[in-house]
């Protein structure tokens, strides 16, 4: 009996895998030939779109992902690596689908590393844009082999409340000033980490997957439209709020800051008998008797630089190490919650439920 050739054999697993991924209700649509694929591969440039997809995790069973609720509950992070041994299982899976015999396994065995690299690269090629793109050789096509992938897995109502959410990676901390600089949304810095694939699996949920280890990531509220808006302290039985202070004429430098290294505030008032609901007149009038000469205001304040001090820029929840590169800690650590014990528990309890 005669064996395919490398070009059949791959071309019967792209039409097995297309004809597989219909009957699912998922028909395959042409990437355009600008993506960078390369049309002369040993992989059908479609089938290396699809598997890059699937390397990606396009397509898994979410439960796959998270095997019990209680590894993502509300209002968590969960960061991850992702074993490329897993990864390389899944797509010698969809590809099996093209083989018929043992002949055509055996092949399939002995090209996998050439359709290892072409994946690698088309993987790189399914998110493009100027801030996560990957560096590219002549032809366009990413230099290099994959190397190691992380990611995350939000539950929040963050999520929902704003789908437009920005997250990025960098390789190492550059401390706290860094942190508080304004990035700009195509940041293309040397040591940032891309992204490979970001998406929202529920309306609560996103996934995140970086092409690397990212020693910080920033998620930030996005930057569209004006808010306002005050700190609230929460009591155990009352709440209080307070305004910090900013220069009017430099807005963008911070702050102002007390001897101490604390931000000045003043105290806000909410209107009688409705909690939540700011008191503006008394608000305004503390800013007119304000002591604080440094907010350059001009004598009234007027209603431009009113607005001025309510305005609030997105907020950015930065994780990373637990030690600065300067020392110190980062006042945003984050630690477990879940004890690997629970869930061992927990699938035992569902073992014997279901009787296995």
């Amino acid at each position: 009996m005669s064996t395919f050739d490398a070009k059949l054999a791959f071309t019967v697993a792209a039409k097995a895998t297309v004809e597989l991924m219909a009957a699912g209700g998922k028909p395959v649509v042409p990437g355009p030939p600008e993506d960078g694929i390369d049309p002369n591969g040993v992989v059908p440039p479609d089938l290396a779109r699809f598997l890059a997809r699937l390397r990606l995790l396009e397509g898994v069973p979410f439960n796959y992902l998270v095997p019990d609720a209680a590894m993502l509950p509300m209002e968590t992070i969960r960061f991850f690596y992702v074993d490329r041994n897993w990864l390389d299982a899944l797509v010698e899976g969809a590809l099996s689908v093209g083989t018929v015999n043992s002949a055509d396994r055996e092949q399939l065995a002995n090209l996998y590393p050439t359709v290892r690299a072409e994946v690698d690269r088309a993987e790189r090629l399914v998110r493009m844009n100027s801030a996560d793109a990957p560096a590219v050789d002549a032809a366009g096509r990413p230099i290099g082999a994959a190397g190691p992938m992380t990611g995350f897995l939000m539950r929040s109502r963050i999520v929902s409340g704003w789908p437009a959410l920005h997250v990025r990676g960098y390789a190492f901390d550059r401390g706290p000033d860094h942190d508080r600089d304004t990035i700009p949304d195509d940041d293309v810095s040397p040591d940032r980490v891309r992204l490979l694939r970001m998406e929202r699996l529920a309306p609560a949920v996103l996934l995140v997957l970086f092409d690397g280890v990212p020693a910080v990531v920033h998620i930030e509220e996005p930057r569209s439209g004006i808010q306002f808006g005050v700190r609230v302290t929460h009591g155990t039985t009352t709440s209080t709020a307070a305004l910090p202070l900013r220069d009017v004429t430099k807005p963008n430098d911070g702050f102002l800051q007390t001897a101490g290294g604390q931000d000045r505030t003043v105290q806000v008032k909410f209107r009688k008998n409705a909690p939540g609901v700011i008191n503006i007149k008394v608000l305004a009038d503390t800013l007119r008797n304000t002591t604080d000469t440094k907010i350059n205001a001009t004598p009234g304040i007027d209603a431009a630089e009113f607005a001025m001090e309510l305005l609030r820029f997105p907020i950015r929840q930065v994780f990373g190490d637990t030690t600065l590169v300067g020392g110190g800690d980062h006042v945003d650590q984050f630690h477990a919650t879940l004890v690997m014990q629970d869930v061992k528990a927990r699938f035992a309890l569902a073992a014997d439920v279901l009787g296995q």
